[in-house]
């Protein structure tokens, strides 16, 4: 995601969001939203696990409690980069597009290199020239088509 109104100047400004779950916001959903800016989520967090704990001294059932904590934790894990994403969002900030990197550094460097290529100035593509082909478009009857030899079924 890129700071609204940013163009070149804004790449070193650039977020990165993973898409997918985060075992650090599992393990430590609080501490995670807020080390991510995002007050609301992390104070909805504690409240829900301070009822859990107080669920479990009032009523002695250590079930539930464990239940809950861990239903926030799967939550937070599962929802909290998508969060982040629209906190980004609300701030201004503008979605650039996806990039398939296993690795942070990787998604830096192709996001660098789509940035840094400029459609104006590639002049060595050739433009895709379709083929004249003098052949039939369809398959003469009887002929097999892909990989089971079955002609006329």
């Amino acid at each position: 995601m890129q700071p609204a109104g940013s163009g070149r100047a804004g790449v070193a400004d650039a977020a990165f969001i993973r898409d997918g779950f985060s075992w650090l916001a599992f393990l430590l959903p609080p501490l995670w939203l807020l080390w991510h800016r995002l007050w609301i989520a992390a104070v909805l967090a504690v409240i829900a696990l301070v009822l859990a704990a107080g669920l479990e001294r009032a009523t002695g059932v250590a079930a539930a409690a464990l239940l809950v904590s861990l239903l926030v934790s799967i939550f937070v894990g599962l929802e909290g980069n998508a969060m982040r994403a629209s906190a980004l969002r609300r701030a201004g900030w503008r979605s650039w597009g996806v990039i398939e990197a296993r690795r942070l550094d990787d998604a830096e460097t192709r996001y660098a290199a789509a940035i840094s290529s400029d459609d104006s100035t590639v002049t060595d593509e050739a433009p895709i020239q379709p083929s004249v082909n003098s052949g039939p478009a369809s398959p003469a009857p009887g002929t097999p088509i892909g990989l089971l030899l079955n002609p006329g079924r």
